[in-house]
């Protein structure tokens, strides 16, 4: 009797290359599961179909690379907003440019589509929302209420409300219908990177940075439960079809969550890194991640993952004893969504909806259209997804079939030694052995790839490391074959300086331990600014970002020119750490200095004060000597980009 192949739970479906620059954002179409679109720095909005490596459509008509991209439900519209504030909407079965929003003045940072009308919601980092009619290319609301940037938008499934998540912190919650805030929802201690609605109840789910997801309860505004201990920041969440479970997209595993009580149904170990969107179609997660210009997709078998009931070891603290939670996981504890009719009835005469009506013909619509462009990459794929829906059909539309998973690792053993390249790991479950194709056609040709000038925190290979540069170089042909030793006696030479660098830095950081344990935090990175070792710093300031009640303003003074020298940094995780405690002093201290230095002189002597205003000049001095550093590199494309935008901006008093 043949023994049966044991399948994955969860597995990599393929690797693209999405772009001919960085990928920027990434959006999964809810409905199909099978559609993915991505923004680039190439300025571009490219559409593949998941598991196919040709691009099906290439937009144009972005003058500044794509921030965001979102598709709505039919998966018929696409709408992009970009660096430089504008946001543009295209049809995808026309294959033509729809609309361009202009209004905003910074980056667009999330978009969203009305579940039933021709609306449009964008969130910026200038702070406010914005609501689009598509239809009449006009802004219809403008929502106040947010200081910082807001990361993400999504109507209720009935589109009667917004939630906005943004970098205060906040979750709001704004009526559509009277144009005003219902709600706010405090609790978060970091920057809310993602809300979502329950599919059926009135119930919000947002997730923040500070790695925990609080659930809403929408009819009372206070919070049902709160879910900590997550092991990253919070970026993706969705709610289960039915609404019986939340899937937590985390750092290299998907995690699934009950809210009453807070507990973890299951943990399904999936290597895709920091995933940036989710979908579900055929009892199948689909999940998407990006790292440079490549974009991966992920599958995991929903048939295998405990959704309700047992829960799974998890550090997630659950106090209530399971008795507690519903039998019936269907059955509503809440008011549930009232949904627009869809019945037949007399339809209504509806001002500028025809195509011919919809397009002002206006020199700028003109114009819209000659600089944006839908270059269809593949004809077949794209007549396949999008011209259907254009024709009556009288045979049941086509499902997309699941995507068949890959033998367990045991099983799949026998057939590594058969493959052609071992560093290939996309694994594909169809057999098809052809070669992904390249990206797209660009106007230009990229030139070739060399060191960069930034090293990027997280990469596939190692910047400027060749196996020709460990062995010695071969002058005849006949001795190209070498001895054992003499390959490991050519890797082996700097593993003494390797060794001698890392124990030095074992011992300084174990200096600063040492102080840190005294709960003296000044003089723990007083210490380490003493090493004059940057690694070090980076290390401490990574832990102290962590927890901003450890800033003080004393702290300020030491750590300010080193943010400055990490700012000016070739590696990429170093400009990551110096942007986000710069954020921090700006965000806690500068309101706190400028107050000081316009205050006028006191009467007396008050040495503390006088102490106070020593302090208060020196991070002044050095917070304006950042500032020209900060300023000359806003220009940058890509996530360094958008940092130094928002600390510009943030820094705008000192001018």
């Amino acid at each position: 009797m043949a023994t049966p192949v044991v399948t994955k739970t969860a597995w990599k479906l393929q690797e693209i290359v999405a772009h001919a620059s960085n990928v920027s954002s990434l959006v999964l179409g809810k409905a199909s599961g099978r559609l993915l679109a991505t923004g680039g720095d190439d300025c571009r909005v490219n559409l593949w179909s998941i598991n196919k490596p040709n691009c099906i459509m290439s937009l144009t008509g972005h003058t500044s690379p794509v921030e965001c991209v979102r598709l709505n439900t039919p998966e018929e519209l696409i709408v992009a907003g970009s660096q430089s504030g504008s946001i543009r909407v295209w049809d995808l079965e026309a294959a033509k440019i729809l609309r361009t929003l202009m209004g905003h003045k910074a980056n667009i940072c999330s978009l969203d589509f009305h579940p039933y009308g021709e609306f449009v919601a964008s969130g910026s980092q200038d702070t406010n929302i914005k609501l689009w009619d598509i239809r009449r290319k006009g802004c219809v609301f403008r929502y106040k209420g947010h200081s910082q940037a807001v990361r993400c938008l999504r109507f209720s499934p009935d589109g009667k409300w917004l939630a906005s998540a943004a970098d205060d912190h906040t979750v709001k919650l704004w009526d559509l219908t009277a144009g005003k805030m219902m709600s706010e929802f405090p609790g978060h201690t970091g920057p809310v990177n993602v809300v979502e609605f329950h599919p059926n109840e009135y119930l919000l789910a947002s997730g923040s940075s500070d790695r925990t997801i609080r659930f809403w309860d929408l009819e009372k505004f206070q919070v049902v439960s709160c879910i900590e201990g997550e092991p990253g920041p919070v970026r993706s969440v969705l709610f289960n079809p039915d609404g019986c479970c939340l899937y937590s997209g985390c750092q290299d595993s998907l995690r699934v969550y009950g809210w009453e009580p807070e507990r973890c149904f299951d943990v399904v170990l999936v290597n895709w890194g920091k995933v940036a969107d989710l979908a579900i179609c055929n009892d199948q997660l689909i999940g998407v991640a990006f790292s440079q210009s490549n974009v991966s997709s992920y599958v995991v078998d929903l048939t295998r993952v405990t959704r309700t009931g047992t829960v799974a070891q998890d550090p997630v603290q659950d106090s209530q004893p399971l008795t507690q939670q519903p039998s019936n996981p269907g059955v509503s504890l809440r008011r549930i969504y009232e949904r627009p009719s869809t019945t037949c009835s007399k339809p209504q005469r509806v001002k500028h909806n025809s195509e011919s009506e919809r397009r002002s013909p206006s020199s700028e619509d003109d114009r819209d259209e000659r600089e944006s462009r839908a270059e269809i990459q593949n004809a077949e794929d794209y007549n396949e997804i999008f011209q259907p829906k254009k024709s009556i059909s009288r045979t049941p539309p086509r499902r997309s079939e699941p995507f068949p998973a890959p033998p367990e690792d045991d099983t799949a053993t026998a057939k590594e030694a058969s493959k052609p390249s071992p560093a290939t790991d996309v694994q594909l479950p169809v057999p098809n052995l052809e070669v992904p194709a390249q990206p797209p056609v660009m106007a230009s040709t990229p030139a070739p790839k060399g060191e960069p000038a930034i090293i990027p925190a997280t990469r596939n290979e190692p910047i400027g490391l060749k196996a020709s540069d460990f062995l010695p170089a071969v002058k005849i042909p006949q001795q190209a074959e070498l001895v054992d030793e003499d390959a490991m006696s050519q890797i082996r030479k700097g593993h003494d300086t390797m060794c001698v660098v890392l124990t030095s830095r074992h011992k300084n950081l174990d200096t600063v331990r040492a102080v840190w344990t005294t709960g003296d935090i000044k003089t723990s990175v007083d210490s380490a600014v003493a090493i004059n070792d940057l690694s070090v710093v980076v290390d401490l300031l990574n832990i102290v970002n962590q927890k901003a009640s450890l800033w003080k303003l004393d702290l300020c003074t030491t750590v300010l020119p080193q943010i400055e020298k990490l700012l000016q940094s070739k590696y990429e995780s170093y400009v990551q750490t110096g942007c986000t405690s710069l954020k921090l002093i700006l965000q806690r201290f500068l309101p706190l200095i400028t107050d000081i230095l316009a205050a006028p002189p006191s009467v007396g002597v008050d040495i503390s004060r006088e102490e106070r205003l020593h302090k208060c000049r020196l991070c002044y001095k050095q917070l304006k000597s950042i500032s020209g550093l900060v300023k000359s590199k806003s220009g940058l494309s890509g996530r360094h980009g958008s940092a130094f935008r928002e600390l510009h901006l943030l820094m705008a008093s000192l001018d």
